[in-house]
């Protein structure tokens, strides 16, 4: 999803302005969800609220397990529904409400709806937590100057920490940075944490931020490990939506993970499109149908002003390229099953190999898609699941041209992540990948 700091008017706008804004904020995050309005997603992570000095222990569903008591460390197994986006519903506050959050390792700051205008189980009530605090315009992260937080901030009539959050889909959130703290069980609390409590959004959920900044969940958390597996996704109009899992902490399944190294940038090394805190991978390559395309490695590493970096994004549905890569995908896509091609058709403003007919036969044309990454490490798409249904008939590849995003980035969206266990290893600076029947981990 990538962040602006400006306010703008239309999802059209922010695409124009998008690279102009990448040399103002260094540490943008990437992250592009197509539909941001998913109103069948359910999830369960929920536990009862009830206030931590009572008797009783919390009252939780069966699927979320806490698998170790420590309070330095978490090892917690949760599931949830995926149809577009991965959606976790947390414990904020004291006693805990639910909030419904997109896991998106593509950005740092995570908030959450604080406002009447969605229903109210939707919305966290500050009134109703002996643990919350609003940041005082003297607070240090009000400035937005500090470095690595990209918000911009401004002092409100009432001397309290404002914020604004703009992503290049349209989705917005502004309100008032806040500190929180997350319970999953009486053992296992978070420390408070400053989290974006919005006043004003276009989206029902808030957002999970998981990135390697500073402020996002993971660093204040002191989370040093998490995994998520992406199921198959159904049908756009099936309400009976798969279940995948989701861990922080140890995942017992890790034993025949592959991993890859991250690539990591330094401080002082600004390059206006390049984002230092997204997990940035050494992808090498691309075969689609068993064919290498005739892609140079450089394409996927970030050049000198920083484009051309890969990472990986949960919170985008699709997988972008640049186009240097795009344009030798498309090359062989049509290729292949030319003439099939739905003309002048672009979904999303960015995806332009999609088809009418038969999605199994034209998979079989196309063949299995595959990511090569250093070490022989790979992500393989088979040919039953390379076109995603966008609906109306309407089947595309499921890789759209970074560039009409605003980016100049290679983002492994979430589309190709399913049946795959995904890990991030923070504590090694590595990202396993293991192939999974995601719908029965």
């Amino acid at each position: 999803m990538i962040s602006s700091s400006m306010a703008l008017s239309s999802p059209v706008s922010l695409f124009q302005l998008c690279m102009l804004l990448f040399s103002f904020f260094f540490s943008t995050s990437f992250s592009a969800k197509l539909n941001p309005t998913i109103d069948s997603l359910s999830l369960s992570f929920p536990l009862t609220s009830l206030p931590l000095s009572t008797a009783k222990p919390l009252n939780r569903n069966p699927n979320l397990r806490t698998l170790s008591s420590s309070s330095s460390s978490y090892n917690i197994k949760s599931s949830f529904k995926y149809s577009m986006a991965l959606v976790v519903t947390l414990p904020i506050g004291t006693p805990p409400q639910h909030q419904q959050m997109v896991l998106d390792t593509g950005s740092q700051l995570s908030w959450i709806q604080c406002h009447n205008k969605t229903p109210p189980t939707a919305s966290f009530d500050p009134s109703l937590s002996s643990s919350f605090y609003i940041l005082p315009c003297t607070h240090p992260l009000c400035k937005p100057r500090v470095p690595d937080f990209t918000l911009p901030t401004t002092c409100d009539q009432n001397r309290l920490c404002h914020y604004s959050y703009f992503y290049a889909d349209g989705t917005y959130a502004e309100g008032n940075l806040v500190r929180e703290k997350l319970t999953f069980s009486p053992s296992q609390t978070t420390p408070p944490l400053i989290l974006g409590c919005a006043t004003e959004s276009s989206d029902a959920r808030g957002i999970l931020g998981m990135n390697l900044g500073r402020l996002s969940f993971p660093s204040q958390a002191k989370v040093t490990k998490f995994s998520y597996c992406v199921p198959t996704r159904q049908a756009a109009n099936d309400n009976n939506l798969p279940t995948g899992s989701f861990y922080l902490g140890n995942n017992p399944n890790s034993a025949r993970f592959r991993y890859v190294s991250m690539l990591t940038f330094p401080q002082s090394q600004r390059m206006p499109n390049l984002d230092p805190l997204a997990y940035t991978v050494p992808m090498q390559g691309i075969r689609i149908g068993g064919k290498k395309l005739n892609i140079p490695p450089s394409v996927f590493r970030p050049n000198a002003g920083g484009s051309g970096q890969t990472m990986v994004d949960s919170g985008s549905e699709f997988t972008f390229l640049v186009d240097a890569a795009y344009d030798a995908v498309r090359e062989e896509v049509i290729r292949v099953v030319g003439p099939r091609v739905k003309k002048g058709y672009v979904y999303g403003g960015v995806a332009d190999m999609c088809f009418n007919g038969s999605a199994m036969e034209i998979g079989r044309l196309i063949g299995d898609v595959a990511f090569e990454f250093e070490k022989g490490v790979e992500i393989v798409v088979p040919k039953e699941r390379v076109l995603a249904d966008v609906g109306g008939g309407v089947h595309c590849l499921g890789i759209g041209r970074s560039e009409r995003l605003g980016a100049a980035s290679n983002i492994i969206g979430n589309f190709h992540q399913q049946n795959l266990w995904v890990e991030f290893d923070l504590a090694n600076r590595r990202i396993g990948f293991g192939v999974a029947d995601c719908s029965r981990s």
